[in-house]
């Protein structure tokens, strides 16, 4: 009887599971029926199927052999360590996470908090991108809302997976991006043989056609402008065409995103105003909790006010096949020390089709005129002539300026219940005052477009007319290689203690 009672629970479970086994399929293949959305079908391959697809890679056998040898231990404990490196790397794709977990909980938070635009620079270009190609996306990196931001727009165009630095292996958020199609990679870890690992897979998703989404830049910027181009995983991906084949072409797609408000923009700035010291990873963290709290409060009594305009913008892509067609033959075979020249003049390229097409929002862009003058008191109606000088001059470079037919008065309107919202300028009569220690979060916003403005007009990081060097500014780059050089010599000092 004991027996018997087990079968049947065993037979109900197997049967329950079943079932819902094919009541979640047929949800996923509705959900792709409504978005019309392109699935790559590897993103469906099991997990375990690529583990084994790795760890029989010629060149993945090659680097356990060699990582053996240099550190002096068995092949079976570097093969042990691979499987560490494909279980944090390779992700779980699920259609109903990504589609209705995700592009629901992202078209909620966007509506909630941002007003949103999408432009073209070249839509006839993205039309004739033949499906059979691989496409992938680069984007300038202003916010981690950037990967909520773009997957919402492409998502009833294709599913996009994204390279995911290390800051998101907590959970839930781990589960999370890994059930997106996400995939995670270290920052200046120096292991070959994790290399390697994250280099074949790259590759082995591109040859099979996975739509990706990289962030040429290497992280968030802290001043606002675009950061030089970093080439690593851009390397990885274009070294796919030496595969004998992948017989298709790669296409990258720049892509621009500015907000009319950073929702860690103080945080990103602090680290970059001079003089400020460094906050404690708790508070840090207690910021966010107390920004999530307030805004939770806003959003339950009916206050919460949207963050101005999210705007993204797609410019003309790059394909990779013409474009090594016009550089010396077979540099993708050359050694690494004398390929990543090249590729850094393409990661150069995209950057700068990004920095062209970079959306040009209420906020920046009255946030460069105010800046403009040298001072902190404007009048209301130069800043206003100001600002119309600057949209004329954006109009003659095909900038993508947001709302462009709107007069420019009602343009500073919406910056203008940003700057009050958050207190970075008064009103005073006629004149507006820019209050000193939030100038350095003007300027964040300003450098955002600061490479489109015009010779004529410059953004001081010091007012002209208050030579106080005390005055809140952020640091120029070369400044912050100096502070990150003397805290790294810091920190390697051994530890003193008074009395020995």
């Amino acid at each position: 009887m004991v027996l018997v009672a087990a079968g049947l629970g065993v037979w109900l479970v197997l049967r329950t599971r079943a079932a819902l086994r094919r009541r979640f399929r047929r949800s996923a293949r509705l959900v792709i029926r409504r978005f019309r959305a392109r699935l790559d079908r590897y993103k469906l391959v099991e997990r375990n199927l690529i583990r084994e697809q790795l760890l029989l890679d010629p060149r993945v056998l090659a680097a356990i052999e060699e990582h053996a040898r240099v550190h002096s231990i068995g092949e079976a404990a570097a093969r042990r360590l691979v499987n560490e490196y494909v279980d944090e790397i390779v992700p779980f794709f699920n259609v109903l996470s990504y589609y209705k977990l995700g592009y629901n909980l992202s078209r909620v938070l966007i509506s909630l908090l941002y007003k949103s635009s999408i432009e073209y620079r070249d839509q006839a270009a993205l039309d004739r991108i033949p499906r059979r190609d691989v496409v992938v996306y680069l984007m300038n990196h202003r916010s981690n809302a950037d990967y909520v931001v773009v997957a919402y727009v492409l998502a009833r165009v294709v599913s996009i997976s994204y390279a995911v630095g290390e800051w998101a292996r907590t959970w839930p958020l781990e589960y999370v991006f890994k059930s997106f199609g996400s995939y995670f990679i270290r920052r200046r870890f120096r292991d070959p043989l994790y290399h390697t690992v994250l280099e074949r897979y790259v590759q082995q998703i591109t040859r099979n056609g996975v739509t990706q989404g990289i962030f040429p830049e290497g992280g968030l910027s802290r001043d606002g402008a675009l950061l030089p181009a970093k080439i690593g995983l851009l390397d990885y991906i274009v070294r796919t065409m030496v595969d004998p084949g992948f017989s298709r072409d790669l296409w990258l797609v720049p892509v621009a995103i500015n907000y009319d408000r950073v929702l860690e923009d103080r945080s990103l700035i602090r680290e970059r105003i001079v003089g400020t010291p460094r906050l404690s990873w708790w508070t840090r963290l207690s910021g966010v909790a107390g920004f999530l709290f307030a805004n939770t409060g806003r959003l339950l009594t009916g206050r919460l006010q949207r963050y101005g305009r999210v705007a993204v913008n797609f410019g003309t892509p790059i394909s990779v096949r013409g474009w090594l067609e016009a550089q010396p033959p077979g540099i993708l075979r050359l050694s690494k020390a004398e390929r990543l020249p090249h590729l850094q003049r393409l990661g150069d390229e995209a950057l700068a089709r990004i920095a062209s097409v970079i959306p040009v929002t209420p906020v920046p862009l009255a946030a460069a005129a105010l800046l403009s003058f040298g001072g902190s008191v404007v009048p209301r109606s130069r800043l206003l002539e100001r600002m119309d000088e600057i949209r004329d001059h954006l109009d003659g470079f095909n900038a993508k300026v947001v709302r462009r037919e709107l007069p420019v008065a009602d343009v500073w309107e919406r910056a203008w219940r940003m700057f009050a919202m958050r207190r970075l300028v008064l009103a005073q009569g006629e004149d507006l005052v820019i209050l000193p220690a939030q100038r350095p979060l003007l300027e964040y916003y300003a450098n955002s477009i600061r490479h489109l403005l015009p010779h004529t007009v410059r953004v001081s990081f010091t007012p002209a007319g208050e030579p106080d060097p005390t005055l809140p500014r952020l640091a120029t780059r070369e400044e912050m290689e100096i502070r990150t050089a003397e805290h790294r010599v810091n920190a390697a000092r051994p530890a003193t203690h008074e009395g020995r």
